[in-house]
């Protein structure tokens, strides 16, 4: 046992380095250039495979313009940074060692003016000048190290009993890799906030937006029965009540300009026409119909449904979230439209082929399930309803009909609705209202809600006369 502290106690003083926000001793097992090296090959997985940039060189330039600025004011401006707006409605900004931060078009939409933008992005840089994730992953490393120096020394660590012993000092390296950690990265992006003329306090204001969205959208998960999207660097607590996050920031106001620089107008001159919500290449919804103009289909779900174009499955969700219709592609589809039905819900559904418009398709139902099988070109299309309880989708039986009867190949009228939905700023008139703007809009029944989300005014406040507002068409 003596020969096992030795041996761990040696593989972590091996890893220690000066941290550069602090310059204290800290455990790292990565050089700068390892760290950069990694930053460097992620990026390529980020922006390749997981990500496409979003296709906007003047937004792009604008969030670089801002990134640099906040960068040298760093405690690692010698570092290359990299800043880039990713194509994707998810509301997230992260980084990588190295220096790669990544904001997402979607959480853009939410924000109102460049000191919020600067908030964000400073609070990145935090991440990457305190090596978070390079401490995050020695401890990783180490975790695995200790494990190895273990079971030479101590052969009983290759047991049950040792490897949840092990797991538990893994677990305590990485146990401070959560709130600590964000708070350190709102402190220093606090700081870079103010050396760049920039109100500190733009970290709480941007938090508090943000917190309103995610609640907001819990309220609307209950109703749709899924789990609610949240920005990962948000605390449990309201930032009005979080007093860490406070003291944090506020250790910055004696570092801010006498006039910090809000820059509200140029944040909504470069973000007027940012997309907003599914890009066009993803297909896009208009009054719960679906049009994909590469794919040439389209489908309308029920009224009143949650619509939800995800990556890899078409949803839509009953108001109460008891029944869902998911609409999901086949590219080498076997037999006709009711051999394929029969094999997908079992040879006792009841199964009707069809004719849709030329398409040939077949309708398939059970208790617990029902919907249809359409094939158009090469490829079959399933649409598919389930619900919570047995029985639950008796009441929504003719609408999930009227759903798979209503696809159809797209026209060419049709067609010019394909193109996203997007961020438009106007000038309110006296006498407008959010309630007033969201008549007619493609956003539907949330529309409401959404406009005063992506103006900062959730959950009741109204445009003034002369304010520039941002809408959605």
């Amino acid at each position: 046992m003596h020969l096992l502290i030795t041996a761990l106690a040696l593989a972590l003083l091996s890893g220690c380095a000066q941290n550069p926000v602090t310059g204290q001793s800290d455990f790292v097992m990565m050089s700068e250039e390892q760290e950069i090296a990694i930053g460097r090959q992620y990026n390529e997985q980020v922006i390749s495979k997981q990500y496409q940039v979003y296709g906007s060189k003047p937004l792009q330039d604008y969030v670089n313009r801002v990134g640099q600025k906040l960068a040298r004011n760093s405690h690692r401006p010698q570092l290359q940074y990299h800043f880039a707006v990713l194509d994707t409605p998810e509301i997230n900004a992260f980084a990588l060692p190295g220096g790669y931060v990544y904001l997402t078009r979607g959480i853009l939409a939410y924000l109102n003016s460049e000191a919020q933008l600067a908030a964000v992005v400073g609070h990145e840089i935090g991440h990457v000048t305190a090596r978070h994730g390079v401490r995050q992953q020695s401890a990783a490393q180490a975790a695995n190290i200790g494990l190895t120096i273990a079971s030479i020394f101590v052969p009983e660590v290759n047991s049950m009993g040792g490897q949840n012993l092990t797991n538990l000092i893994g677990g305590a390296l990485l146990s401070g890799y959560g709130r600590e950690h964000e708070l350190e990265a709102d402190r220093l992006g606090a700081q870079y906030l103010a050396r760049a003329d920039y109100d500190p306090q733009a970290i709480i204001s941007v938090l508090r937006v943000l917190k309103n969205q995610e609640l907001k959208d819990a309220e609307l998960a209950k109703e749709e029965g899924r789990e609610p999207r949240r920005y990962s660097g948000l605390f449990s607590t309201h930032p009005d009540n979080d007093t860490r996050l406070k003291q944090v920031v506020g250790e910055a106001d004696r570092l801010a300009s006498a006039a910090p620089f809000e820059g509200r107008a140029e944040f909504l001159a470069a973000t007027d026409g940012l997309v907003f919500n599914d890009n066009s290449d993803q297909g896009v919804v208009r009054n719960n119909r679906f049009y994909h103009g590469e794919l040439g289909i389209t489908v309308a779900f029920p009224q009143g449904w949650q619509v939800h174009n995800l990556p890899d499955v078409l949803a839509a969700v009953s108001p109460r979230g008891e029944a869902m219709v998911q609409m999901k592609m086949d590219q080498k589809p076997r037999g006709t439209p009711a051999d394929y039905a029969r094999r997908l819900v079992g040879s006792g559904a009841q199964v009707r082929s069809l004719d849709l418009g030329g398409l040939p398709a077949a309708t398939f139902e059970l208790p617990n399930t029902m919907g249809g099988v359409i094939y158009q070109g090469k490829y079959a299309y399933i649409l598919q309803a389930q619900a919570k309880a047995r029985g639950g989708l008796n009441k929504y039986r003719n609408e999930i009909f009227d759903t798979v009867h209503s696809f159809h190949s797209i026209t060419a009228e049709e067609r010019k609705l394909v193109k996203p939905l997007s961020i438009r700023v106007i000038t309110a008139r006296r006498g407008d209202t959010y309630a007033g703007l969201a008549r007619g809009s493609p956003l539907g029944k949330s529309a409401e809600s959404y406009l005063r989300l992506i103006n900062a005014q959730y959950p009741d406040g109204e445009p003034q006369a002369g304010q520039a507002v941002k809408i959605v068409e």
